[in-house]
């Protein structure tokens, strides 16, 4: 059966073929299990390359997960998290950061999806007095989910302040490759070496087939992170199948390849739509996002043909995607179906 490629989500995509090979490979007699390992131990040491040596990593189920088990390392239930109101912590992942770590989050408007020093501000009050949530986490999200990517100075300042106020800095990755990529960095410029203390690094938006990674910047901060894991139900008993997709992943850069093409494919869908006068491209298209303003009485006649989701209905504003396997011919298919149904 073969399967249309829609621009709804990277997480439609398919696995990259170098990932399912690495896990056929891993897929060779007994190894011991919940990560003890050869191929999580060697994949453990990759990330200390990539990283940084002082740095923890522990390789989870998904996404949630990782920024739960951030959340629950860094806080106490009494403890507040300040994000952007689009945050995936706030928006899309069920209440489950709250519910499980028990810190309340408090969500800035922004316009972009990043946040600001001053921004934050706001929220840097009522310490020491009982009744409020004591705030100890800033959070933010490299590309952001409007798809526009933090600079490294911008990371910079967000962590100076934050740690001046004796606060963690936390960073949702789910596309850190993409960011990197836009930014001509290393995974870690733009996340450990900018100041982030633990990083939520995907790999399911980027060709994996599942699978996300912890990052704390020092093993102090990973103290009981184990056990966190455990209770989060986020151990995975047989780990080589994680870790060997992301020694694919990060070996011979396959996350900048495959990163560098959804971002040149979501570039390309921009400039093919420019010709469109009744499609207004709402963001900068700095990642592998594109967000745009349509007639309404296009959305459903193209989802029939290309399924994409509604990013805010009241405005009638929708939310392409591109994917490591986005094709230049899916782009123009999908522009020349547009300026057909208009």
């Amino acid at each position: 059966m073969s399967y249309i490629r829609g621009f709804a989500s990277d997480n439609n995509a398919s696995v990259h073929p170098e990932v399912l090979k690495a896990i056929a490979e891993a897929n060779n007699g007994h190894a011991v299990g919940y990560g003890g390992d050869k191929t999580t131990e060697n994949a453990l040491q990759l990330f200390k390359q990539v990283f940084g040596q002082e740095t923890e990593t522990f390789f989870v189920y998904n996404g949630t997960g990782a920024n739960v088990i951030a959340i629950q390392a860094l806080a106490q239930s009494y403890n507040a998290v300040v994000c952007a109101r689009t945050a995936h912590i706030n928006v899309d992942e069920c209440g489950a950061p709250e519910k499980l770590s028990g810190c309340k989050l408090l969500p800035i408007d922004t316009a972009n999806g990043k946040i600001t020093v001053a921004q934050i501000k706001q929220y840097m009050h009522g310490f020491g007095f009982e009744h409020h949530s004591q705030p100890k986490v800033v959070s933010i999200t490299q590309a952001t989910e409007l798809g526009t990517v933090y600079s490294i100075n911008e990371i910079k300042e967000i962590a100076d302040y934050v740690h001046s106020m004796g606060l963690y800095l936390h960073m949702d990755g789910a596309r850190i490759a993409n960011a990197a990529a836009a930014l001509d960095c290393t995974l870690a410029e733009t996340s450990i070496k900018a100041g982030v203390d633990v990083l939520s690094f995907g790999g399911t938006k980027n060709g994996l087939m599942f699978g996300e990674a912890i990052v704390f910047a020092n093993a102090e901060l990973a103290n009981n992170v184990k056990y966190i894991r455990k209770q989060s139900t986020q151990l995975h008993s047989k780990m080589r199948y994680v870790s060997a997709q992301f020694i694919a992943l990060l070996q011979n850069d396959l996350w900048l390849q495959n990163a560098r093409h959804s971002n040149n494919m979501a570039a390309l869908l921009a400039r093919e739509l420019k010709e469109v006068s009744q499609v207004n491209i709402t963001q900068p298209v700095e990642s592998n996002g594109v967000f745009a303003v349509v007639p309404k009485a296009l959305i459903e006649p193209l989802q029939n043909e290309f399924f994409f989701y509604v990013w805010d209905e009241s405005r009638s504003e929708v939310r392409w995607m591109t994917s490591f396997d986005t094709r230049e011919e899916d782009i123009k298919a999908f522009v020349s179906t547009i300026k057909r149904l208009l």
